[in-house]
């Protein structure tokens, strides 16, 4: 086995406007907005320190001091918890302070994916990183990122993560042209094409949010002229990087990813998210399901 460094850095792009959620996204980062009682953004930050990543770099824009305030102490709150005796709650605002060592910076104009990847380039250094997006999450049963990272242990270079979509749902993502190894989840990936229509796709496997890369991605996308919707595409700079070879921070692999994925990036998906997350509560299905079989046999 080759001797690649090991990855131990995380980046968490969260600088997006979140306009498919106004108004809650007006003065509230849509990266807050509750999965029952925990702000999305924690469950992925939960994600990479469940992958062994404890370096945490969050790249926010000015609208997003709560996620700061969230990962950071409550004195007051936390004192008033305590004097109450109730050592649940106060545990579970401890909780998410204590999770990993956050690192913030700011993304100063909202210029594409590539782009917030590029605003880490001064923490992550010419170390290879994870990149985790706040609007897929990740069933904490299946460790795609733990997976992710062993891919490139063995080879190197980038691995992206990709679930086979329906043809009418291509064009809502980055696609790959892939190409079989000797393993049955891992893919080598010749090609990429952000949001293609269906006709021109090279296949149905979609990128989804996780990313393990390599930091040659860095020169790449200070050289990369925006791409789809007038920004710097990611996709574009993997896609560089797929035709390199791995003395140049190549090649690209894939995993393929079969688990459960769940979608906030939109108000159906992330509905659907919640009921999933809360059927799945032992503390609130017992009285959640009947309520829910109940409300939708009357409608």
């Amino acid at each position: 086995m080759a001797d690649f460094e090991a990855v131990t850095k995380a980046v968490i792009p969260a600088a997006g406007l979140g306009t498919r959620f106004l108004p809650a996204t007006k003065a509230t980062p849509k990266e807050m907005l509750p999965i029952v009682d925990k702000p999305a953004i924690q469950y992925v930050v939960e994600e990479a320190v469940s992958a062994g990543l404890l370096d945490l770099l969050m790249v926010t824009g000015k609208t997003k001091r709560s996620i700061e305030d969230h990962f950071d102490r409550a004195i007051e709150l936390e004192e008033a918890l305590e004097a109450k005796g109730d050592d649940e709650r106060l545990s579970q605002v401890r909780e998410p302070a204590d999770l990993a060592t956050l690192h913030y910076v700011r993304q100063g104009q909202p210029r594409g994916l590539g782009h917030a990847v590029l605003c880490a380039k001064q923490h992550v250094g010419d170390h290879p990183f994870a990149c985790l997006l706040g609007d897929d999450l990740i069933d904490h049963r299946d460790e795609l990122l733990k997976r992710m990272i062993e891919v490139r242990g063995t080879h190197g270079g980038s691995v992206i993560a990709l679930m086979e979509v329906p043809a009418e749902q291509v064009s809502l993502y980055g696609c790959a042209a892939i190409e079989p190894t000797g393993e049955d989840d891992v893919v080598r990936v010749t090609d990429l094409v952000e949001k293609p229509p269906a006709d021109e796709a090279p296949s149905n496997w979609a990128i989804i949010g996780r990313y393990v890369i390599d930091p040659a991605v860095f020169e790449v996308l200070e050289n990369t002229p925006p791409g789809r919707g007038d920004e710097i595409q990611l996709t574009d700079a993997l896609r560089t990087l797929a035709g390199r070879g791995s003395d140049q921070g190549g090649p690209v692999h894939g995993v393929l990813f079969r688990g459960r994925r769940y979608d906030t990036g939109n108000k159906i998906d992330y509905l659907r998210t919640v009921v999933q997350f809360a059927a799945d509560r032992p503390d609130l299905a017992p009285e959640f399901l009947p309520w829910l079989k109940e409300f939708l046999a009357s409608r």
